[in-house]
């Protein structure tokens, strides 16, 4: 039972960023982007990026400045990560690397990894790719820093049958694969 008709601390409709709230109605896809080995892994949740075919192809992305995974990517000789592209069955794993969820002994005890030439990859994700930080400097676009890089190996496993997890209107749907 509540005593409001609406959400008590929302933001009043007329002070709303519209460009926020476009953004919001635009379905786009969940991944999880990862990079380093053993210890030293980091990971953040992603939904802003677009994958660009061609020779080579390319991963574009928006990451949060302050998070662990830029900090590790952009400190490092051999910038290097994954990005797995997530199924409806991790959208728990989602919240916890985007630090919504807690995650006891750290997000990457949450699913099981592997290793490979360019980071950890969430086994049983709906397929992940490879890549490597392009060297051109790093810029801010809004908010975050745009992030692009060369695909250098992509792998397609069947996808979950519960279909992929997309975000929309600021909730995850699963979409079919």
């Amino acid at each position: 039972m509540t005593i409001h008709s609406d959400h008590p601390f929302a933001t009043p409709a007329g002070d709303r960023d519209p460009l926020r709230r476009l953004r919001g109605r635009t379905t786009s896809p969940v991944s999880l982007w990862t990079a380093g080995v053993g210890r030293e892994r980091a990971g953040w949740t992603v939904s802003s990026f677009l994958l660009a075919d061609g020779d080579p192809g390319e991963v574009v992305g928006v990451l949060d400045e302050d998070s662990a995974l830029a900090e590790l990517l952009l400190g490092t000789d051999e910038p290097t990560f994954v990005v797995s592209l997530l199924g409806w069955p991790h959208r728990g794993l989602a919240d916890a690397f985007a630090g919504l969820a807690p995650a006891p002994g750290g997000v990457f005890r949450l699913g099981t990894w592997t290793d490979s030439a360019w980071g950890p990859v969430l086994e049983g994700s709906a397929g992940w790719l490879g890549a490597r930080l392009r060297p051109e400097p790093v810029e801010h676009a809004g908010w975050g820093l745009l992030v692009r890089a060369t695909v250098e190996h992509v792998e397609l496993p069947e996808p979950p049958a519960e279909g992929l997890l997309v975000h929309v209107h600021g909730r995850y749907r699963a979409s079919e694969a």
